[in-house]
């Protein structure tokens, strides 16, 4: 499990599919932030999960939160990626996993795939909810029920 509730969430800087600089501190204070964590780009799984935060988007977006997704595909495949499946939201490159560590977000299946984890930001950008599960079933719902509440 990652990093718990009530915990800062660590600032980063990565590069979003079109090349541009993503910084979370940058976005603090406007709203809630759902970060998700997903294995890699074009796998059933992670395009499944991806895709249900797509299809709900503007669930999210009408709850004035802003979603971004993490893996460490490149920012060429990223933008494969999102122009594929049509995704509003950034994903962000975390080459070598960095981020994914600072949210202590462990591998799975004997350290063989990164872990899919969700957390949602509160305004102030401390953990508010942390998800995590193989499956990518679920964190769409889980992550709009929690930025709901934060409202």
């Amino acid at each position: 499990m990652g990093l718990a509730v009530g915990t800062p969430a660590p600032d980063f800087v990565l590069k979003d599919q079109e090349g541009k600089e993503f910084r979370l501190s940058d976005h603090l204070g406007e709203r809630p932030i759902v970060v998700f964590f997903y294995p890699k780009d074009f796998t059933p799984g992670c395009t499944a999960e991806v895709c249900s935060f797509r299809d709900h988007y503007s669930d999210f977006t009408d709850a004035g939160a802003l979603v971004v997704g993490i893996s460490s595909d490149s920012e060429k495949s990223h933008g494969r990626f999102a122009m594929r499946h049509q995704l509003p939201f950034p994903l962000l490159s975390d080459p070598g996993g960095k981020i994914r560590r600072k949210f202590a977000v462990a591998p799975k299946l004997f350290g063989l795939l990164p872990g899919r984890e969700t957390f949602v930001l509160d305004r102030q950008g401390k953990i508010a909810m942390a998800y995590e599960a193989v499956q990518a079933s679920g964190h769409h719902k889980r992550a709009l029920a929690q930025v709901q509440k934060l409202i």
